[in-house]
């Protein structure tokens, strides 16, 4: 479902109203539409299929390097994202760590960051959207294990309430074979202490 640019646009307008605000002022005449613009973009993953990126994959013994089978897991560190918390509707951003131990089947490393990407692009919780990361990539690949790990500063700790500006939230989602501590902490070895 795409956002009603046309209806966010009024709203915002109704909102600067609602708290006191000219909308008609030289300043704020056009934030209806930019706000517009930009949720648009913030929640462009609603309704988006998460698991559409994954699904070309690569046989690993078919496929165009048979000659180098992967005998370990694959990890793309430090993928940017950003989203937008459906408590406060306020951004949180940071990097994600993403590690599969791959059956048959591998992905394009691009893959992983979009997955990452449509699943942030819509009202989220940062635990909910390690897990649906974890889990789409479980469905699509034949993965023997899956970790996410997330690390995020949110501001709706930084900028209201507590108000703690340096504050990070480190969250994991395991599946298969890396939902034992032992079996994942190669892979945070690896994330070099950044998670």
């Amino acid at each position: 479902m795409a956002v009603d640019r046309t209806r966010v646009a009024a709203l915002v307008r109704e909102l600067l109203e609602a708290i006191g605000e000219d909308p008609d002022r030289p300043g704020l005449r056009q934030t209806p539409d930019r706000v517009a613009d930009s949720w648009t973009e913030f929640f462009s993953g609603v309704g988006e299929d998460a698991g559409a990126p994954l699904a070309h994959t690569i046989s690993v013994s078919r496929g165009p390097a048979p000659d180098t089978l992967p005998s370990g897991a694959v990890m793309v560190r430090d993928i940017s994202f950003r989203s937008m918390c459906e408590h406060h509707l306020l951004p949180f951003r940071g990097h994600a760590h993403v590690a599969y131990l791959p059956g048959e089947e591998v992905v394009g490393l691009g893959a992983l960051p979009r997955v990452i990407d449509i699943l942030a692009a819509r009202p989220q919780v940062q635990e909910r959207l390690g897990e649906q990361v974890a889990d789409a990539i479980a469905t699509a690949l034949d993965a023997r294990g899956v970790l996410v790990i997330l690390d995020a500063v949110h501001e709706c700790v930084t900028m209201r309430g507590g108000r703690q500006p340096d504050a990070s939230t480190v969250t994991i989602a395991a599946r298969g074979v890396y939902t034992e501590p032992v079996a994942r902490a190669e892979l945070v070895t690896l994330i070099g202490g950044r998670a």
